[in-house]
């Protein structure tokens, strides 16, 4: 990625996460769970946010645009990121990706002709990151990336799962408003 292309993920991610607790903040009445947004961690903690974008930027470098946003998509299904699911979906479609794989997401194990054996391998394994169910990484999702993953590519997709779950949690914890990016 380029200086410039940082640049602009920087300041879209800073400008949507700035947009989103104002439009929250001024929405009439509370969101569907009963509170509104906690707190502009960005602004408050701009070293925080500033690494963020530069761990972001890192961690997709040598993947496909498209893998990168449908993991992206999926490992914010499964945190509940509202803001991120909406985000990432808006990156996808810009990135050329159609609106059935988009909508296939959430069941993508049950529509596989959609998805390249590559693709399959990396949401398992987003999902096995992400959830972390049995306390580890099951030697079964890991080797099925690793398979279709040289060692550095796996590095990095590795990164940009564990980038894009700690973006989740900033976007829950204090309850971003999707419908800013």
């Amino acid at each position: 990625m380029t200086t410039q292309s940082a640049q602009t993920t920087q300041t879209a991610h800073t400008s949507q996460a700035a947009q989103a607790t104002q439009t929250a903040a001024a929405a009439p009445g509370p969101a569907a769970h009963g509170h509104g947004p906690r707190l502009p961690w960005a602004k408050l903690a701009p070293e925080v946010y500033k690494a963020m974008i530069a761990l972001d930027a890192a961690a997709k470098k040598g993947l496909e645009p498209a893998l990168v946003e449908l993991v992206k998509i999926r490992a914010s299904q499964l945190n509940h990121c509202a803001f991120c699911i909406d985000m990432h979906i808006k990156d996808a479609r810009k990135a050329g990706e159609t609106e059935q794989r988009v909508y296939l997401l959430n069941a993508w194990e049950e529509a596989t002709a959609f998805y390249s054996p590559k693709e399959q391998a990396a949401l398992a394994l987003t999902e096995a990151v992400t959830l972390l169910t049995e306390g580890f990484v099951p030697d079964a999702a890991y080797d099925r990336a690793a398979a279709h993953f040289d060692d550095a590519e796996l590095a990095q997709l590795i990164a940009l799962i564990t980038t894009i779950n700690a973006w989740n949690r900033f976007g829950v914890s204090t309850r971003m408003a999707p419908g800013q990016a």
